[in-house]
């Protein structure tokens, strides 16, 4: 980034992805629905901690051993598709008085989300792809322009997420009486799990 303007594309970027439905913001909308605004806290540090591994790991060439190993590649991208599929199963399956599928304990929320975006070996190979829109490969200060992306990356999914987790908090809130409705957004969020899942089995 050699401009201002190469960083407000970078940051409008970022926030059109961070506003693509995927299954982080599903994980983060369901732990603000079983957990109130800490749950959906803790998704969101998850999300922001799995980020800066990919990030890094696509910077120290992980993204390239992906892609020149497909059986590895295939691995992580089947045992992402498998956990997504699993959560998407439990939500559909569950019943008003069992268990939630993601534990109250805030700790397990930011475990889940962090697991959740680790096992996506596209989101590494998108790191790699995206920064060179924005970071020339001679540029005399590279290292730094990859610090200040990764520190714009975290601050801007904290405040998206938390913007979300209160606004979810506040619906949460006010439909949590009713039981049935409950229910059936459990089994909705369970089916675009298993679409995520499936999705990401199926992408190549």
């Amino acid at each position: 980034m050699d401009t201002l303007n190469d960083y407000l594309a970078f940051v409008v970027a970022i926030l059109v992805f961070l506003a693509i439905p995927g299954p982080g913001n599903l994980a983060l909308l369901t732990s603000t629905a079983k957990g109130g605004v800490r749950g959906g806290l803790a998704a969101t540090l998850g999300v922001i901690a799995g980020d800066q591994v990919l990030m890094w790991s696509a910077v120290a060439g992980l993204s390239a051993v992906l892609l020149t190993t497909p059986w590895l590649y295939v691995w992580v991208q089947w045992s992402g598709a498998a956990y997504l599929a699993w959560l998407g199963w439990r939500m559909i399956r569950a019943q008003p008085g069992d268990a939630p599928v993601l534990q109250l304990q805030a700790g397990h929320y930011f475990r889940q989300a962090l697991v959740i975006t680790l096992l996506n070996p596209k989101a590494i190979v998108f790191y790699l792809a995206f920064f060179p829109l924005f970071v020339r490969q001679d540029h005399p200060h590279i290292q730094l322009v990859f610090v200040i992306m990764a520190v714009t990356i975290a601050v801007l999914t904290f405040l998206y997420g938390l913007v979300v987790t209160l606004l979810a908090h506040r619906f949460s809130t006010r439909m949590r009486e009713n039981t049935r409705l409950t229910l059936w957004l459990n089994r909705v969020a369970g089916v675009l799990m298993l679409g995520f899942g499936l999705r990401l089995a199926l992408s190549r």
